[in-house]
Formats: C-alpha cells, structure tokens, sequence
C-alpha cells in the first residue's frame, strides 16, 4: 500500500494515498479497534447536511470565501447525492463520547475533496482547510448532537407509515373477526366470552396511540444545539450563524429545525434522544404482547389452544416433518426485545454520560436510537406481510372450546349466587360435562337458560 506522510500536533502518521480521509481519522482507525461497527449511512447523511447547512450560514456571513465554499459545497454535494465517499468513513463506534473524531473523519473527506475539486493534492490541507473552513463556526459538541436530531427524525418518519400499515392490516382483522366469540382468558385460564375481534381492538387502540406518542415525542428533536460551539455559548460562531444554519437545514432535509433556545442544553444533555427511546421501548412492549398472543393463539395444531391458524411459511424442525412454527411472532418479539435492551443502554448513557457541560455517551446513544427504529420498521413490516395478513380463524376449535366452557355460569350469579354458581361450576369440571348438562341434572328450573347461556348474549 502506498502512503502519504501527514503531520498534525503528535507529529507525523502514515495515511493511505488513495483516501480522503486525513491524520486524525487515521489515528482514530488505530486506537478504536474495538467493535468493528460503523456509524450507519443514515447519520452520515445527516452529518453532511449539518455540515452543509453550515457552510452555506458562513458563506452568507462572509465568513468562508465564495470559491472556497463552492468547491466545499461540491465535495458535500457528492457525498450526499452520489454517497460514493462513504467508504470513507471508517472510525468505530466505539470512540470519544462526543463523537469527536467521526467530525473530524467529515471535515478530513470534505476538505480533501473540496482541494482537490480545485486542483490540489489530498493532505496538504490547503487551500481549504478542514477546522479553519469545513468546521468554521462549529464544534463536534454541537454538530454531532444536531446530527443525531436529524438522522433520529430522518428515521422515524419512515416508521410512521409503517404503523399506520399496522392498523389498517388489524382494522381489516377486527371487521374478519367481528362475529367471532371465543373463550376469554385470564391468568391462562378459561374466563367468560370474548368476541375475538375485541382482542385484536386492543392492539390496534395500544399502536394507534404509540403512533400519537411518538410524533408528539419526536418534535423536541426539531430543537437543535447548532452554534452552540463547544459548550452553548456560542464562542467563534457569528451571532446570526445559529439562525441561518437552521434555516439552511430546516430547507435541505424539508424538516422545520428550530435554534434550541438554551443551546447548552442539547450538549450537556440528551433528554429528546432518551424521551423518543422510551416511547420506542413502549411502542415495543405492545408488540410483543401482539406478537406473544398470536403464537399462544396459534399454538397447536393439536395440542394447543389452536384458535387461530398462522400462515405456513416454511417448514419449522429439521427432524420433525410438517412441523409448522410462529416464526413471525419469534422474529417480532426478538426485534423488541433487542429495543428494549436499547432503550436501557440509551438510558445509561444518560445518566452515565451527561457530566457537567457534554454528554459523553452521543455515539453509543445515536447508534442504539437508530437501531431501534431501523428494526421496528423491518420486524412490523415482516410480521404484517407474512403473519398477520394472513391469520385464519379455526372456527371448529373456537366452537368446540365454547361448548366446553365453564365460566359462562358468571351469567347466572345474579340468579343462583355466586355459591351455588361455584357449585356447578365444580361439578361440571369434575364429571367433564356441559354446565347446562349439571343445571338439568340439580333440577334447577331457569327461565330462558339457553339464553342466558349462549356466550353470544353475555359479550
């Protein structure tokens, strides 16, 4: 491999010829070797339009000259309409709390590129420098935390539609459902009557307000730290630069930013990130109660509850054949329980992080954040498409459990009381006959017992 010999304050450091990137991301590709683990492209993205946005507040501000800047908005241009570069963005996850040297990875591309966009060699830093220009008016500790806004709400606004894809797929379920009634449950034990299409209301009314929850939640994020500088006061960055910078953003990513009003905030602090979290954790807990009732309700075909007959995807054992698993509801749990081991892990790096004037826990909080989001949108998507489309009822079983019940002796409390209603109940299980069979044989007389009896009536 050939190399270019750069120098910064440590001296001198061996960086690949044929890169963008210059001496700090090289140091940091040396001494963060931890995990492996990249930042995804969707903060990438979100960090080269920060960076845009602010080049283009500078350049209204003559603060950064018009050829200079031109050849900096092409190199950003590229990076985020051809996203040929970000190959170029190497650094673990795993590094500074405030994402500092994956900052200086995005100025190191920009400025090498923009250099050579006019003509100059790849680390020389000249012309264009990557503090003195592409990081004028900035910090890592308030760009990074407006690129974890921009990224979180570039991401959720794709989860949106997913939800709403959710409910309508359990709107077309309860209309199927709707003339069904079942045996209710409660502590796994047989309970009085439910119209099936009830259950599924339930989860419809938990994702229809997650949904609500989450679009109230994700509008802190439109609050952004950009000006703040290193610790929200705003040190080297024009007094207008905060304002103009948001206004460029709110224009390149069609998302309304707004200047946080106490810029320190968002730097020494991550509660939208942890709030947005927590609602995804919630969000999360629905799921897996959707998910876990569809497999207990599927369970069978023989020897479970076998109320409802799940698709038959593929096939479910390697040495028991025809064996037919929920392996939907089993993906579906997995993704929520990996968000909620997020949402801990976010959590932490909260209480942990935030320390005085700078959180230092933003890239491990942004990553779980994103990840979060990233496998709701693909588990839901997965779990609509190819289970809860195509859930059939298994009537016959449904019928057969209704007939055997024994809690629809509660319609008769009022009637008998509740003693001699646990009396017949008892009986009825022990001798394994119908309660209407044990009410004949006491020679109770009940006006309208076969009403009173019909589960139909009592939901």
């Amino acid at each position: 491999m050939n190399y270019r010999i750069e120098k910064d304050m440590l001296g001198e450091i061996k960086v690949p010829s044929d890169v963008y990137w210059g001496s700090n991301t090289q140091r940091a590709i040396i001494n963060f070797q931890i995990s492996g683990k990249k930042f995804p492209s969707i903060f990438i993205t979100s960090l080269a339009q920060a960076k845009k946005a602010c080049l283009l507040a500078n350049i209204d501000l003559a603060l950064v000259d018009k050829e200079k800047g031109n050849a900096i908005l092409k190199a950003i241009d590229e990076i985020l309409d051809e996203k040929k570069y970000f190959n170029q963005f190497p650094i673990d996850i795993f590094q500074t709390g405030s994402g500092t040297q994956t900052n200086m990875n995005m100025n190191e591309v920009v400025a090498n590129r923009a250099n050579e966009i006019l003509g100059y060699p790849r680390g020389d830093k000249h012309p264009i420098h990557p503090n003195d220009h592409v990081n004028k008016s900035q910090s890592s500790n308030d760009v990074i935390p407006s690129a974890m806004h921009v990224s979180a709400l570039h991401s959720i606004q794709k989860l949106f539609p997913t939800l709403e894809k959710l409910v309508e797929s359990l709107e077309s379920k309860i209309i199927e459902f709707k003339d069904v009634i079942k045996v209710g449950r409660t502590h796994l034990q047989d309970a009085v009557p439910i119209p099936l299409s009830l259950e599924f209301e339930v989860y419809k009314k938990q994702i229809t307000t997650n949904l609500e929850r989450l679009r109230y939640t994700s509008n802190e994020l439109y609050y952004i730290p950009i000006g703040g500088t290193a610790v929200g006061t705003g040190l080297n960055a024009h007094k207008d630069f905060a304002k103009l910078a948001v206004s460029h953003l709110s224009r390149i990513t069609n998302l309304s930013f707004k200047v946080n009003p106490v810029k320190a905030e968002s730097i020494a602090s991550h509660n939208a990130v942890v709030n947005l979290s927590g609602n995804l954790r919630l969000l999360a807990l629905s799921l897996l109660k959707m998910a876990n009732d569809i497999r207990w309700l599927g369970s069978g075909p023989r020897a479970g509850l076998s109320e409802l007959k799940i698709p038959q995807n593929e096939p479910g054992s390697s040495i028991m054949p025809g064996k037919i698993n929920p392996t939907q509801s089993e993906a579906l749990i997995q993704v929520c329980l990996q968000v909620i081991g997020n949402d801990s892990v976010i959590s932490f790096g909260e209480a942990y992080g935030s320390i005085l004037d700078l959180n230092v826990c933003k890239p491990v909080m942004i990553i779980n954040l994103l990840e979060s989001i990233e496998i709701l949108n693909g588990g839901i998507n997965s779990f609509i498409d190819h289970c809860l489309s195509g859930l059939k009822v298994n009537v016959s079983q449904i019928n057969e459990n209704l007939e055997q019940m024994l809690m629809i002796i509660t319609n008769l409390t009022p009637i008998l009381g509740y003693d001699k209603c646990s009396e017949i109940a008892q009986r009825a299980y022990k001798e394994g006959k119908t309660i209407k069979t044990i009410i004949k044989e006491m020679g109770l007389r009940i006006e309208n017992l076969d009403e009173l009896l019909d589960p139909k009536e009592m939901v």
